[in-house]
């Protein structure tokens, strides 16, 4: 759909975007609220500042994908790979992370589901 290309900004809130593909593209401050991205395949996309609350991304591939500061509240990761991606700053509050798998993921001062804890400096994997 969007692979490479530079989308900075764009509004998504509430779309449909299942199976969709953002390989490689440029979704900073992107607004996703709300959106159904079951499937949809971010590898090496950027979404540093992007809004993704309560967004379903069920079984998503976000492989390397930059999220920094990215705000994933209440979002529905269940079984989405998150393999090295970098998630520093990002806002993980009340977000369903069952089955979800965070190797390699960088999650320095990501907040936690819990919405109070802060993930340590040199969280990787796991948040510490």
């Amino acid at each position: 759909l969007l692979d490479g290309r530079e989308v900075t900004g764009v509004d998504l809130q509430r779309a449909h975007l299942r199976d969709a593909s953002f390989q490689r593209a440029q979704l900073r401050e992107a607004r996703l609220a709300g959106a159904d991205a079951t499937d949809a395949r971010f590898l090496s996309a950027d979404l540093t500042d992007a809004d993704l609350t309560e967004a379903t991304l069920r079984e998503a591939d976000f492989t390397r994908a930059t999220l920094r500061g990215a705000k994933l509240v209440g979002a529905d990761l269940r079984r989405a790979r998150l393999f090295r991606a970098d998630l520093t700053g990002a806002d993980l509050t009340g977000a369903n992370l069952l089955g979800a798998d965070f190797s390699g993921a960088v999650l320095d001062g990501a907040r936690w589901t819990d919405g109070q804890r802060l993930c340590a400096a040199g969280s990787v994997g796991n948040c510490q």
